[in-house]
């Protein structure tokens, strides 16, 4: 169930009246209370397994009650700490100085995986250049076989850290294993969980608790609400959690890696209230296609891009066939812009 209220006329106030609810939906029998201020009003967020009689007599009470009450609803969603109805506001992510949901895109740039100090340095230094606004790399990398690279690890980690250093820009690495979350946590600003570990629930938990922002991609075969379903594994911690589709698998390997999953940008837009940023190049998995999605997922109304950009793409120990260079990198900034501004956004 949800409960929307007015503000109160200064902070004191407000809590009181979200202590109210809170206490009267717990005495109706539900079991957990998660509030969420808006820009708007405030979202009271109820979970527990309560008759819809009782709710609906709830709902009836509230709105007698409590004139500073706007609405209350029974939450149909199986998402429901995610559903666009418990918080009709665009919830926004902050990273550092900045912020991912407003009018504003937010472009994440750098290679698949760190290699060396001084390939991460000088990409860092070249999207920073270029307008990204944050960089990331991968120090810890879950292949498809054990022979893979495999990444640096904390060396990595230190490099990436050095690169923000340098840049100012924050960094956006993946944990693996639960047993590196909290040293992930130490060097990073956003934990990603990647495709394969998307429904690693003992991985989310662990992620969470850390209390860093977090970039949830969609797992190669999970269905949109079964993602949404499993990204509450999250939210009911952290609610920073960046939503990433990054496409999923179909029929078309090897042509594309992946087939592009434009039309969930559209529907997370709909669905929920989290921002969404898209993964045009784990997309394709081919580097003239990436430019291409990426456009297009800004028109169909993803807040950011995640996108890889290695110095030399074709010497790259992961990935090499979807990074782009340096220029194309630029390149694709001016047209983003473009894109951007006739859609009502900005870079």
């Amino acid at each position: 169930m949800y409960v929307h209220l007015q503000f109160g006329k200064d902070e004191v106030e407000t809590r009181q009246r979200i202590q109210q609810i809170t206490d009267e939906v717990k005495e109706a029998g539900f079991s957990r209370v998660v509030p969420l201020e808006g820009e708007s009003c405030i979202s009271v967020n109820c979970i527990g397994e309560v008759p819809l009689e009782k709710k609906e007599a709830l709902i009836a009470f509230l709105e007698a009650t409590y004139p500073w009450v706007i609405d209350a609803m029974v939450a149909t969603s199986k998402f429901k700490l995610l559903d666009r109805n418990g918080f009709p506001d665009q919830f926004r992510v902050k990273i550092n100085s900045s912020e991912v949901g407003g009018r504003s895109l937010f472009i994440i740039a750098g290679p698949c995986a760190v290699e060396s100090r001084n390939q991460i340095l000088e990409t860092a230094q070249a999207v920073k250049a270029a307008g990204a606004h944050a960089l990331r790399g991968g120090a810890f990398k879950p292949r498809t076989d054990p022979w893979s690279f495999q990444g640096l690890g904390e060396e990595g980690l230190k490099y990436l850290s050095e690169a923000r250093e340098l840049t100012g820009l924050p960094v956006v690495t993946e944990a693996v294993r639960e047993s590196e979350v909290d040293m992930v946590a130490a060097y990073t600003d956003v934990i990603q969980i990647g495709a394969r570990n998307a429904q690693n629930f003992g991985l989310l938990e662990k992620v969470a608790k850390a209390g860093k922002a977090m970039l949830y991609k969609r797992g190669e075969a999970l269905r949109i609400e079964d993602w949404l379903r499993t990204a509450e594994y999250l939210v009911k911690d952290n609610r920073n959690v960046i939503l990433c589709p990054r496409g999923i698998a179909g029929r078309d390997a090897p042509l594309l890696r992946n087939n592009a999953d434009i039309d969930a940008v559209v529907a997370l837009r709909a669905l929920t209230c989290h921002p969404v940023i898209f993964d045009p190049s784990h997309a394709c998995g081919r580097k003239e296609f990436v430019v291409p999605l990426a456009l297009a997922a800004i028109a169909a109304g993803a807040d950011g891009i995640i996108i890889e950009v290695h110095p030399d793409p074709s010497v790259a120990k992961s990935d090499r066939e979807q990074q782009l260079n340096f220029a194309e990198f630029a390149d694709f900034m001016v047209r983003a812009k473009a894109v951007a501004v006739a859609v009502g956004r900005e870079i």
